[in-house]
């Protein structure tokens, strides 16, 4: 083992030695290495007269760039896009994110989280995540209805255990008791477990009541009170995007962080969806915990780690749209740019809800519980999703996402207000061609 990865072991081990035992084995040799890097930053520092450490062209004591490239980015210099960043990320973005996190989250308040560590978007947050704190047969829980892409980076590529409850109650609520059963069935046969909650969800669209939240909150801190030490993962990427009043309107990261010892939460979010730039691929990876001792430290190990994972993967993620998202960031007119767009996303999930309401569709299907995000399903009750998602494509073309047998997913965040009603009288008339047929 490298002697830097010794180091950063020894100083969480002594911070909270739980994060040690739930660490995984790629994680627990994971640094971020010294040599050129260590060496360019002291450069870059004293190196007045020459500095020939960079790995990048200059010109001019400027950073090289093409005309033809400069002239599709407006207002950054070369220095701020075409550089490499950090493997940690831009510290100005970083600083920015966690006191964002901090004012979208009130539960932190008087709670010390680690600074965010910059990925290429969330999914490439998961698959770091897994790097660090996912071995072969650990057991990842997840609700029956989810994300397809957990599957590829937690099963296939990490040969992680995943086992599953059911989401819903038939009353329309979020299934606490499964939930419940399953975690503490596991906890039962395993020292470690990991749960990965994702709200709002796709591909139903549904947020958690303060209530679920709370009742979850509880489970998982029984669970680590038990002896099983639990991962709780919050994957953000639809934060903010919360239509009814019930919702919980922060992230269940912010009542886990910092209960128990034996818990760590751990926040994947992003700008993607937040701020509305999918194809830039920013996002985060920020850790709250119970620390014994000087807490900054044991973050900072931890932030070097899932540092090291970033650099040994992709290197960095891009200069420039970190850059982008942090001036959109500290705008003046962000927060009300932000606002006029979630009353957009707002009015369309209340007109699906309005439409929906209607009795006419009541044999066809019935509609899965949604309250946030991008999407809502419903589930069919005569015809199979397949072959209704193909016969409405080949003659009305209309496309839709067919789950399984029985669940269509209708993402209404790229539907017009306008367009609601006619999609689903759209789809019920497809259901009856095939009934007839």
């Amino acid at each position: 083992m490298n002697p830097l990865a010794k180091e950063l072991n020894k100083v969480i081990q002594n911070g909270n030695p739980h994060l040690m035992d739930m660490m995984a084995e790629v994680g627990k040799n994971l640094f971020f290495p010294k040599g050129i890097l260590s060496q360019s930053a002291e450069a870059r520092e004293k190196a007045y007269k020459i500095n020939a450490t960079i790995g990048i062209a200059k010109e001019g004591n400027a950073t090289m760039a093409l005309p033809s490239v400069m002239a599709n980015i407006s207002g950054l210099p070369a220095e701020q896009s075409l550089t490499y960043a950090p493997s940690f990320g831009i510290p100005g973005l970083r600083s920015v994110w966690k006191e964002a996190i901090y004012e979208k989250n009130p539960s932190l308040a008087g709670k010390e989280v680690s600074l965010p560590v910059v990925t290429n978007g969330i999914t490439h947050g998961i698959s770091i995540f897994a790097d660090v704190w996912v071995d072969p047969g650990d057991v990842v829980i997840l609700p029956d209805m989810f994300w397809g892409n957990y599957n590829m980076i937690l099963n296939v590529r990490k040969q992680a255990t995943i086992t599953h409850f059911k989401i819903f109650t038939e009353a329309g609520g979020y299934n606490t008791d499964a939930f419940e059963a399953k975690v503490k069935e596991e906890a039962a046969k395993n020292d470690k477990i990991i749960v990965l909650l994702n709200f709002p969800q796709n591909p139903t669209g549904y947020t958690l009541t303060v209530e679920e939240a709370d009742r979850i909150v509880q489970i998982l801190t029984e669970v680590a009170e038990s002896g099983t030490n639990v991962i709780a993962v919050a994957d953000d990427a639809y934060f903010g995007l919360f239509f009814e009043d019930d919702c919980l309107k922060e992230s269940i990261f912010a009542r886990l962080s910092g209960i128990h010892p034996r818990l760590l939460a751990v926040k994947l979010d992003g700008a993607t969806k937040e701020s509305y730039v999918w194809g830039l691929r920013v996002g985060f990876i920020t850790y709250g915990s119970t620390i014994d001792a000087d807490a900054e430290k044991v973050y900072d190990a931890l932030a070097r780690k899932t540092a090291g994972g970033v650099r040994g993967n992709i290197s960095n993620a891009s200069h420039l749209s970190q850059s982008i998202v942090l001036e959109s960031m500290k705008s003046e007119t962000f927060a009300a740019e932000k606002e006029d767009k979630y009353k957009i996303l707002e009015s369309r999930a209340k007109k699906v809800k309005a439409v929906l309401a209607d009795p006419k569709y009541k044999d066809a299907w019935d509609v899965y519980p949604f309250n946030s995000g991008y999407f809502m399903c419903i589930r069919l009750k005569t015809v199979k999703a397949e072959t209704l998602r193909v016969h409405l494509l080949d003659k009305y073309g209309v496309g839709l996402i067919a789950l399984g047998d029985t669940d269509i997913r209708v993402a209404f965040s790229c539907l017009e207000e306008a367009d609601v009603q006619l999609l689903f009288d759209t789809v019920l008339q497809g259901i009856e061609d095939l009934m007839a047929s």
